[in-house]
């Protein structure tokens, strides 16, 4: 009877083989875990920087560009065109910087009287602790800084374009060419970190900035034919 048990044990042993299934299909190398982080990235958390970001420079680009589009309605001179881009890119910097703080500033008020009401209260929500909220907290210095960093990016590039063109004709071309595929490249960057659709936000951002440029162009040109 040992032996048959023996025997038993054996055929047992041999007929229940464990044979190791691959995950992967053969052939296809496994994901490593950088790519599975990568899919896991909550965009939403880049709103709030990148709107800022492609705000600033496409309003630089759109801001600086229209209106060396309308000086240069009236003024074939270099001068008055790079002296006009100039001082929007300053002025533009500035009210962006200015504008960007206060609002941020605002926002980082609302969200520490919000944080006293639940201390207060002693209500604090989903067990984070102050510490954790106050490091969630927008800062408004840096919002400013970025946006007239941002701003002035943009505004460059239609300086840049025209600073060396005598040829008023070529060179208000030239503006409006670079100016155009800037914008295509801002738009398809903000695709591309926000993950959205890339033709509809490109787009978006370059009928924009021509109607911009146009409304200006034609507008001081309208005016300088009334005499105005």
């Amino acid at each position: 009877m040992a032996s048959l048990d023996g025997q038993k044990t054996n055929e047992t042993s041999f007929n229940h083989v464990e044979i190791p299934i691959p995950v992967h299909p053969i052939g296809v190398e496994p994901k490593p875990n950088q790519e599975i982080e990568e899919r896991n990235i909550d965009y939403s958390q880049r709103a709030n920087w990148l709107r800022a970001a492609v705000l600033g420079a496409n309003d630089g680009l759109v801001s600086v560009a229209s209106l060396m589009m309308g000086v240069g309605a009236v003024k074939e001179h270099i001068t008055a065109m790079l002296l006009a881009g100039f001082a929007g890119l300053i002025a533009g910097a500035c009210s962006m910087a200015i504008g960007e703080f206060v609002s941020v500033y605002t926002q980082y008020d609302i969200e520490i009287a919000q944080m006293k009401r639940d201390r207060e209260n002693n209500n604090i929500i989903g067990g984070v602790s102050e510490e954790a909220q106050r490091e969630k907290l927008p800062n408004p210095f840096q919002a400013a800084l970025a946006s007239a960093l941002a701003f002035s990016v943009g505004a460059v590039v239609p300086l840049l374009a025209a600073a060396f063109i005598r040829n008023h004709k070529i060179r208000l071309g030239v503006v409006v060419v670079v100016a155009s595929l800037t914008l295509v490249l801002f738009g398809a960057v903000g695709a591309v970190l926000g993950k959205t659709p890339l033709t509809k936000s490109c787009l978006r951002v370059l009928i924009g900035g021509l109607m911009a440029m146009t409304i200006t162009f034609g507008f001081t040109k309208l005016f300088a034919f009334a005499g105005i």
